[in-house]
């Protein structure tokens, strides 16, 4: 018996950074495949069931946070984080075959794309407006066919739309990785044992100290924090709330209770999954934290164990 390909929505068209970390999942590069235009549309498809999940891109090692993605998972739809990928990124100055730098005249790419690449773009062409795409492939195809127009991509846009690399590994920074998760309507993937849990927590009143009690639910039970950052609530200036990634499962002990004592004791918690890691191996400390907790479990079940009848 066969099952129907599930669709996965990401960022088109094809040759987008996005489409690489996907094809690079190999359960996921089966299914049937739905380019949209923004990480935007992505997500509104997936939230009203348009496609059965949405890969879109969440943080970048140079430009940090992509807001639109993060802010749409905060406020605006209901989904959980299925699992991450993490890609290595080459950016690359793309154009027709025999261009050369004094033909460009404008650079295109995705906004993250182009700011990670200010110091080429200064140095190699002062001279070339730097507009915005909706993606790097995007942009790709325009360079195919606008004159004067250079693209910022990867090797792949260029295949698929007949451009030749003009310049290589443009970025300002080596190391340049991208974040990409997967997200679905529902359902919370089993606990591996190299887990990343991520929630959004809302300070209930804000008061000296409220954030630092809240980090120390965390710190007291040896949880590691691997990303905090902060993002408006959109109704009040001046209020935050705070998105953390933390390393382990909601389904360690460890984990389940420090949420369950921040939502009773300081803030308003929104959960958005706990979901396998990227890389390899569990951290040292995640393992010692939670057999610390079974221990520390077992010693409160034998107190009360003689509790007298």
């Amino acid at each position: 018996m066969t099952t129907s390909p599930r669709r996965i929505a990401y960022l088109g068209p094809t040759g987008t950074f996005t489409e690489q970390a996907l094809l690079g999942q190999q359960d996921l590069a089966r299914e049937e495949l739905i380019p949209m235009a923004r990480f935007s549309d992505v997500l509104a498809a997936t939230a009203e069931g348009e496609t059965d999940f949405g890969f879109v891109a969440i943080e970048n090692a140079i430009e940090g946070t992509v807001n639109i993605t993060l802010d749409a998972l905060a406020f605006d739809h209901e989904l959980l984080i299925q699992r991450e990928v993490v890609l290595d990124i080459h950016l690359n100055l793309l154009a027709k075959p025999g261009s050369t730098l004094a033909d460009v005249t404008e650079v295109a790419s995705h906004p993250v794309a182009n700011a990670q690449c200010r110091r080429f773009l200064g140095k190699e062409l002062p001279e070339a407006s730097v507009t915005a795409a909706n993606s790097t492939a995007d942009a790709a195809r325009r360079a195919a066919t606008e004159p004067g127009l250079a693209a910022i991509g990867p090797k792949m846009a260029a295949r698929a739309h007949g451009l030749e690399v003009l310049a290589a590994d443009i970025a300002d920074h080596a190391g340049n990785q991208t974040r990409f998760v997967l997200v679905a309507p529902g359902g919370v993937p089993q606990a591996t044992g190299h887990d990343k849990s991520t929630v959004v927590i809302t300070q209930r009143e804000d008061r000296p100290g409220s954030l630092v009690g809240i980090l120390e639910e965390f710190s007291a039970r040896n949880i590691n924090l691997s990303r905090l950052s902060s993002r408006p609530v959109k109704t009040l200036l001046g209020q935050y709330c705070f998105i953390i990634d933390l390393d382990g499962h909601v389904a360690d002990d460890v984990v389940a209770n420090a949420l369950r004592s921040i939502r009773a004791k300081h803030a308003d918690v929104k959960f958005l999954g706990s979901y396998p890691a990227a890389g390899s191996g569990a951290h040292e400390a995640r393992a010692e934290a939670t057999m610390a907790w079974v221990e520390a479990g077992r010693w409160v079940e034998s107190l009360r164990s003689e509790i007298q009848s």
